[in-house]
């Protein structure tokens, strides 16, 4: 019913412009910004190496096709990663949280 879900960005303006526009169409209760994390990874047959931010999104399972559409129509990237992860469990009241925050 809870999902986390990653995504990367070129910089942190990106990663706070998405960010921005997920909370205020309540497609997220919270979203954190991790700076300079690098990344290594295959991209048309080759490794590549580059510095990027991680979007850490909490969200809700029924939000997560409007939230992937908001995500690809603002990102610089031709295939951006973004990942859902379940949420097994937490904290009771984060999780009600979650849920109020994500009601529309």
């Amino acid at each position: 019913m809870y999902i986390v879900v990653f995504v990367t960005c070129q910089n942190v303006d990106e990663a706070r412009k998405i960010a921005k526009a997920l909370l205020s169409k309540r497609l997220a209760a919270c979203i954190n910004i991790l700076p300079q994390i690098e990344s290594i990874y295959w991209w048309k047959n080759k490794i590549e190496e580059s510095k990027e931010v991680l979007l850490i999104i909490k969200s809700k399972t029924a939000l997560l096709n409007e939230l992937i559409a908001e995500v690809k129509s603002l990102h610089s990237y031709e295939t951006p990663e973004i990942i859902a992860l379940p949420i097994i469990g937490g904290h009771t009241n984060y999780i009600k949280w979650l849920d109020q925050e994500t009601s529309r």
